[in-house]
């Protein structure tokens, strides 16, 4: 039976990918994400690619899935803050603002001999209006310490986060971290090919 690998480190995509029901192992990616691609869309599935590959490398007969999330506003990306000053000036300039949310990621399968027999990548893309901010509730939700460990410098499932949010267009999931709808058709195609089992 295929293994099916999650190549992240992140608990919100743990926790979305049990919501299929499926068995996996959880192998955090160790890539460099630096690069000099640009465009959004690219970008993501170029750092989802690289997690897969990254993984892949240390497993035979598994299916592996990659991803990788950024908030874009008005053309640039807004990464992860290094600290709490760069989170107030990110969610300062979300403030009354819409933004987009891209997430990449490759489903990538490696053979009995670890050589690549499959690989698939696609993106999604959600639209988020965010309400004006005052700056005490940027600085409290900011003092949770939440936003630091996240794209944009907030998280729509987070108490504070959830609040800032005006309306989103597209996929909710996808702003979580990953597009729990597509991901579920992409994996299902792949199913008798790989045993894989949803307990829905």
């Amino acid at each position: 039976m295929t293994q099916l690998i999650l190549a992240s480190q992140s608990p919100r995509r743990k926790q979305l990918l049990r919501q299929l029901g499926l068995i996996f192992e959880i192998h955090p990616s160790s890539i460099d994400e630096s690069t000099s691609v640009t465009d959004p869309e690219s970008l993501v599935s170029v750092l989802a690619t690289q997690k897969a590959q990254d993984v892949a490398s240390n497993y035979r007969d598994a299916l592996i899935i990659g991803s990788d999330t950024i908030v874009v506003l008005e053309g640039e990306i807004l990464g992860k803050p290094k600290d709490p000053e760069e989170a107030y000036h990110m969610l300062q300039r979300l403030s009354d603002q819409c933004h987009e949310v891209f997430t990449g990621m490759c489903l990538q399968h490696v053979d009995s001999k670890g050589k690549l027999s499959e690989h698939h990548t696609f993106t999604e893309k959600t639209s988020v209006w965010f309400q004006p901010l005052e700056e005490e509730e940027i600085i409290r939700y900011i003092n949770t310490g939440n936003p630091m460990d996240k794209a944009g410098a907030y998280g729509i499932q987070d108490d504070w986060g959830a609040i800032f949010v005006k309306k989103i267009e597209g996929d909710y999931y996808n702003v979580v971290g990953l597009p729990l709808s597509r991901c579920y058709r992409e994996l299902k195609k792949m199913k008798d090919r790989y045993q894989l089992t949803f307990q829905l």
